[in-house]
């Protein structure tokens, strides 16, 4: 079990997603069951599977944990679009926090890569658990 404090990309989402909270404070109160929850839920997914990845056992479920994340922070991307493209967020903030997220997405893909080339976890870190057959190939 790994601590996920301790890891930078956890404290990268773990600042991006206070920054959403922040800047979307000032987004029209009508969308705060629309585009304003959508945002939060998507940026705090990031740290939450990273946290949670690091709660589990083993590399491999690390990893698609932080696949996750990796998804989440796709979302996040298309959602800063559309807030810049509604005048909702400005200029400024648009590129502070897709700067950010670009840098965390740049760093979990890494991680991903170092867990992938450490423990050989290629064919399984996007399949879920109940692909991953236990039963040895044919002809092994």
């Amino acid at each position: 079990m790994k601590n996920n404090r301790e890891l930078t990309v956890w404290v990268k989402g773990y600042e991006l997603t206070l920054e959403i909270y922040r800047i979307t404070s000032s987004f029209p109160k009508d969308e705060s069951y629309g585009l304003t929850a959508q945002i939060r839920r998507a940026g705090v997914s990031i740290p939450a599977n990273i946290a949670e990845g690091c709660g589990r056992e083993g590399d491999a479920e690390f990893a698609r944990f932080l696949v996750i994340a990796m998804g989440s922070s796709a979302e996040l991307e298309c959602l800063f679009l559309l807030a810049k493209d509604l005048r909702y967020l400005n200029a400024a903030d648009y590129e502070l926090l897709s700067g950010r997220l670009t840098s965390l997405r740049k760093m979990l893909n890494a991680l991903i890569q170092k867990l992938k080339s450490d423990r050989g976890l290629r064919s399984s870190i996007h399949r879920p658990p109940s692909a991953i057959s236990l039963q040895p190939k044919a002809g092994s």
